[in-house]
């Protein structure tokens, strides 16, 4: 049986499972897609679609232009759709209870954690910022309760060493985009019974902000090391540079790539010696101290500058024996 369905997303992440859907004509028929409005974009602020309605348009399937906050021409628009239920991934909206009761098998979501650790919206970042060494994700049936409805299927896989958020938050896109599928089909042929979840209290995946995203540099090196992928790419980590002492003027930059200083390069650079923030620029190599252990800055982008390699950044910044990053 073919089941008509709807799908919910909005950004890149969404994209995957959207086609891995689609492509599944045995078991779905995609009726239409509700995803964010076109919005305001890049300095030239131009106004852009999402892409899952990029997606949606080249696959040829109807994007239904309606705000889930009026309910009644949510509502209408959904039951017009002739979809059974939802899958949805990163749509970026709450829904109401009645535009959850519209579609008669429900709503659910493809969530890039491991239910119950890490609901909210931000469980990709607050995985590596905590240093987990394994996430996963879970598609389970939206209920009123943020991220609290009972389980269909989950995956597992190791967090690595260097990858950012952008990095396993694609990766979960693509793994989970087959989860999703094997979920609803196992869940309307009722193979799969639905679980309810441990209602034990766990960490929470606030969003992170601009601010959140400050790099500090008293604290070790392989915490800074998991800030910065956490965040990246966005809000994108940054901090400020202080040329000398004297100057006045600070400098934003953000950290787009960074590591943990090889032992060899502690070593023949006396780099332990770096204070927390203080930045010593070789040929080929830029290191800042932090309270414990000295991080390698591998790519970066300073205000006003395009993205570069740290050592080519640091040949042009005019640097100081003075200078540091807070």
């Amino acid at each position: 049986m073919v089941l008509p369905i709807l799908f919910a997303g909005t950004p890149e992440v969404s994209v995957a499972p959207l086609r891995a859907l689609a492509q599944d004509k045995e078991h779905f028929d995609v009726r239409a897609v509700l995803t964010r409005p076109d919005a305001p974009t890049g300095r030239g602020r131009k106004i852009v679609p999402s892409a899952v309605k990029k997606a949606a348009i080249e696959l040829g399937i109807p994007v239904l232009e309606v705000n889930p906050s009026d309910e009644e021409e949510c509502i209408r628009a959904l039951k017009a759709t002739g979809a059974k239920l939802a899958a949805v991934v990163a749509y970026g909206k709450i829904l109401r209870q009645s535009v959850l009761d519209a579609l008669p098998l429900g709503w659910y979501n493809l969530h890039f954690s491991l239910l119950p650790q890490w609901r909210g919206a931000a469980p990709v970042q607050r995985a590596i910022w905590a240093g987990d060494d394994i996430t996963g994700a879970t598609v389970f049936k939206i209920t009123r309760g943020m991220d609290e409805g009972p389980i269909l299927a989950q995956m597992t896989t190791e967090i690595g060493a260097h990858e950012t958020a952008g990095d396993l938050l694609m990766r979960l896109s693509n793994d989970g985009a087959d989860l999703l599928c094997s979920a609803l089909v196992g869940m309307e042929s009722g193979q799969i019974i639905p679980v309810e979840q441990d209602p034990t209290p766990c960490q929470i995946a606030q969003k992170i902000t601009v601010e959140d995203a400050h790099i500090r540099f008293d604290i070790p090196a392989f915490a800074i090391d998991r800030q910065i992928r956490a965040c990246t790419p966005n809000p994108g980590a940054w901090c400020n540079l202080h040329v000398d002492c004297g100057d006045l003027q600070i400098i934003s930059l953000h950290v787009l790539s960074c590591a943990l200083a090889k032992d060899e390069d502690i070593s023949i650079h006396n780099l332990s010696e770096l204070k927390p923030g203080q930045i010593f620029a070789g040929k080929r190599n830029v290191w800042v101290g932090s309270s414990s252990g000295v991080l390698e800055l591998l790519e970066v982008k300073a205000q006003g500058k395009k993205a570069m390699k740290a050592a080519d950044w640091a040949r042009g910044a005019h640097l100081s024996q003075e200078s540091y990053l807070d």
